[in-house]
């Protein structure tokens, strides 16, 4: 509740004078996805200032986008940790799925919330519209943030301004509408199946139960209209979605009979500096089509902005990685590969390239998840004496690390959000 109750505050004060006493809201409500808010007034002269929505990430970050009355456009950003200095603002770099950054400077409108001006019809906006994934980058950290929902949102957004200004707060109600599918032009069938042209991309993913159970991440399989998957030199089989979760990206598929050898979790954590063994199929039908191996260690037990969720690997990885294993020296899983940091933006963030910065989800998630889709797998201790050659780990998991394609059809392909 406290969490609530402190975001709403945030997305007043964003427009307000003053303080946050001198905005009331939220009126109406928008509600897309996690994104939460309305339109607020001045409470001194009820005047309509804004509407305004944000979200919390996981990192603890609020994120409120917003447009006022005059149609000019803020992003805020707050944090119940930070102590800024109000009124001395600060150079900030967005950068917007990998293009060319934008250096902006945020305002600090008191010790936990700053302020970013979108100038109207700018570049920027329009990056922004269109955006699936926003780094910003400041006072030396790298923050990020998902922009899957925003297509629908900042619509939604527009609306309550427009219907605010027209109606007034009075008559103010749900500000998201759902979009009307287009007419078909006069005289136009629609198309037959067999006209729709499918979209394809792919990931790895691995075996954990006997019961024909693999694990990929969500990102891997989000909007597939047909999933399948295969073991290296096998014909692919059809795969089920079981479960997923979001949040941690991780899913649950099935295929309708098992296979013959299944991975072992391991219990006990992973200390950092162990060496570690990526397996996955990156970059498929480009490079080769069997899956590839690298080697490196564990370089830390959090991922950014200290999330404990994740592994920090030096050990190599490339889109088509998404959802493969990742083993300790003796074999067993220790996570699932899940992201590599994009040198491009950072570079342009920071003017230096990073290198060997890629994470992976750790055990503990992925138990917790198997668990709650009440997947019975197969754990492993670690010991000194387990230890083994690269190549024999590789041999094993021949047997049950999958490629994982997944196929779009047109009508799917703009509820994508990711590729691998």
């Amino acid at each position: 509740m406290r969490v609530v109750v402190w975001a709403v505050v945030a997305a007043a004060w964003l427009f307000a004078s003053a303080t946050p006493s001198s905005a009331r809201g939220p009126y109406g409500s928008i509600t897309v996805g996690n994104w939460k808010g309305g339109a607020f007034t001045n409470d001194k002269d009820g005047a309509f200032t804004h509407c305004s929505a944000g979200t919390v990430y996981q990192s603890g970050i609020y994120f409120v986008v917003a447009i006022a009355a005059n149609g000019s456009w803020r992003l805020g950003f707050a944090h119940e940790s930070w102590r800024l200095v109000p009124g001395e603002a600060f150079p900030l770099a967005l950068t917007f799925d990998g293009q060319p950054a934008f250096n902006v400077y945020g305002m600090p409108l008191g010790t936990q919330l700053v302020n970013v001006e979108m100038p109207v019809n700018s570049a920027l906006i329009n990056q922004f519209r269109k955006a699936r994934q926003m780094t910003a980058f400041a006072q030396g950290q790298l923050f990020q943030f998902n922009l899957n929902q925003t297509a629908q949102l900042l619509p939604a957004l527009l609306n309550c301004v427009v219907s605010v200004k027209k109606n007034g707060v009075a008559s103010a109600g749900e500000f998201a509408v759902a979009a009307k599918p287009a007419a078909a032009p006069p005289q136009q069938a629609a198309p037959s199946p067999t006209q729709k042209q499918a979209k394809s991309g792919t990931g790895t993913g691995f075996v954990v139960s006997s019961s024909g159970h693999v694990v990929t991440n969500h990102h891997v399989i989000n909007g597939c209209s047909e999933i399948t998957g295969n073991l290296s030199g096998e014909a692919p089989v059809k795969l089920r979605l079981v479960s997923s979760d979001e949040t941690n990206d991780l899913a649950l598929l099935q295929a309708p009979s098992p296979f013959k050898d299944v991975a072992k979790i391991r219990q006990n954590p992973i200390p950092a500096g162990n060496g570690v063994v990526a397996i996955g199929y990156p970059y498929h039908g480009l490079l080769t089509s069997d899956f590839t191996v690298t080697t490196g260690i564990v370089s830390s037990l959090s991922g950014i902005l200290n999330d404990t969720r994740f592994l920090q690997i030096s050990a190599a990885v490339q889109p088509g990685n998404s959802g493969g294993p990742l083993f300790d020296l003796g074999g067993s899983v220790v996570g699932v590969v899940a992201a590599k940091l994009d040198a491009v933006t950072v570079a342009r963030a920071t003017g230096t390239i990073p290198e060997n910065i890629n994470f992976a989800i750790k055990t503990g998630a992925l138990r917790d998840f198997l668990d709650n889709s009440a997947v019975q797998y197969q754990t492993a201790e670690w010991r000194d004496s387990l230890k083994r050659e690269t190549p024999e780990i590789a041999k094993d998991a021949r047997g049950f690390t999958l490629l994982i394609v997944c196929k779009v059809n047109e009508q799917a392909a703009g509820k994508r959000g990711d590729t691998k």
